[in-house]
């Protein structure tokens, strides 16, 4: 069974969208789980204020007024802090209506704390009349504040378990996930490079090789591998083992439809002092230059491209590419490579190799047949004006002018 390439990638892409959804829930948490922390320390920090106010010195009461002002109207700042933190908490509603329960101790906290700074202020006043009632009163409304606020704290640590809770298990989903999209999908993509690396290969040793994906077998359908050149022995060159004449002709026009809209080029290479007239080296040997021409051509053989062996020297390279600079570029890059080759003469010195090359882009309307004649004509150019490059069109044009 084939599988879709783009249902994997869909799929892939909905399990990161789960992810990064995941990932931000879990930093959301994370941030009001910091929040918590906070209300702790504020409502600590309000009983730490109460403390105080109820030990202040009484025997200079105006130092005590202006330090009871200050810290009487901190703890209503201080409320209204918590209620600035409590907005940010988004998960506090789903989790026993906390939000709601919240607000109302605060509501109260505020009540308190004003009855508190009531009876304070009372207390510190400079009529000492009735002090002891109004020393007893303070620490009574003290201890009330001071245990509503424990409640509130028990409340928060409460929460802040419950929510600690959810941030576990949407760690844990989240790890899982994240298991799962790297190891599952790291095995399909990888089946899928596979499935790239067999298509764009040009010679197919895996004859067994199963495709995994839907579209790569459509695209190798589409290809039309049928008889290639390789199982008929009329159409490969016996040196070489590449395409002869006859082969070069099948195999372009099985090509020719893959890629409508690349411009299509050809070349043909020519090895510089190399005739079947002026023979320098044994038959064995000249035959071992061929085969080492024809693989440095085909190391560069993409699957919509075409080589062949044409003539005793001569090599033709039919390439598909998306612009012309890019097709030039590709053949001079073959015929680098080419003099790149390292072999030794029989007397043991090394021999390099170079060739000239006739470039021309072929038009839509032209016949291949037309388009290697012309190809011709530049080869000659090359050959009479600079080896071991390749001439274009425009060289003999720019050599008339």
């Amino acid at each position: 069974m084939k599988h879709s390439i783009k249902k994997i990638f869909n799929s892939l892409f909905i399990s990161l969208v789960i992810l990064t959804i995941t990932l931000a829930s879990i930093s959301l948490l994370m941030l009001e789980q910091a929040n918590s922390y906070k209300k702790i320390d504020n409502l600590q920090n309000q009983k730490k204020i109460i403390k105080s106010l109820i030990n202040l010195k009484h025997d200079d009461i105006e130092l005590a007024l202006i330090r009871f002002n200050g810290r009487s109207i901190q703890l209503q700042h201080e409320i209204d802090k918590l209620r600035n933190l409590n907005s940010l908490d988004y998960t506090g509603k789903y989790l026993q209506n906390y939000t709601d329960d919240y607000l109302q101790d605060l509501n109260k906290l505020s009540k308190l704390t004003g009855n508190f700074n009531k009876s304070a202020r009372s207390y510190y006043v400079k009529d000492l009349n009735n002090q002891k009632e109004k020393k007893q009163e303070l620490i009574r409304s003290s201890k009330i504040i001071s245990n509503f606020i424990d409640t509130m704290l028990l409340k928060n640590i409460t929460y802040t378990k419950l929510r600690f809770f959810l941030f576990e298990k949407i760690t844990y989903f989240a790890f899982f996930l994240a298991f799962i999209v790297v190891f599952w999908y790291r095995k399909k993509l990888n089946l899928i490079y596979k499935d790239i690396v067999y298509l764009s290969s040009v010679n197919k040793t895996k004859t067994n090789y199963e495709i995994f994906s839907l579209e790569i077998d459509a695209i190798q359908l589409r290809m039309g591998r049928k008889p290639s050149a390789s199982d008929n022995p009329a159409m490969i060159d016996p040196v070489t083992q590449i395409n002869n004449n006859k082969g070069l002709i099948n195999s372009y026009s099985e090509k020719k439809g893959l890629k409508d809209s690349n411009f299509t080029s050809v070349t043909i290479f020519e090895i510089d002092n190399f005739s079947k007239q002026r023979r320098a080296f044994s038959q064995e040997f000249t035959q071992a230059i061929l085969k080492k021409v024809a693989f440095a051509i085909s190391l560069h053989e993409q699957a919509t491209d075409v080589i062949a062996r044409t003539d005793y020297n001569q090599f033709t390279v039919v390439l598909s590419r998306a612009s012309k600079k890019q097709s030039f570029k590709d053949v001079d890059i073959i015929r680098q490579s080419i003099a790149e080759i390292k072999l030794k003469e029989p007397g043991g010195d090394s021999l390099i190799i170079t060739t000239s090359g006739g470039f021309v882009i072929k038009p839509n309307n032209q016949s291949l047949e037309d388009a290697i004649k012309e190809a011709g004509r530049v080869l000659k150019y090359a050959k009479e004006n600079n080896r071991n490059s390749v001439a274009q069109v425009s060289d003999l044009a720019n050599d008339n002018l």
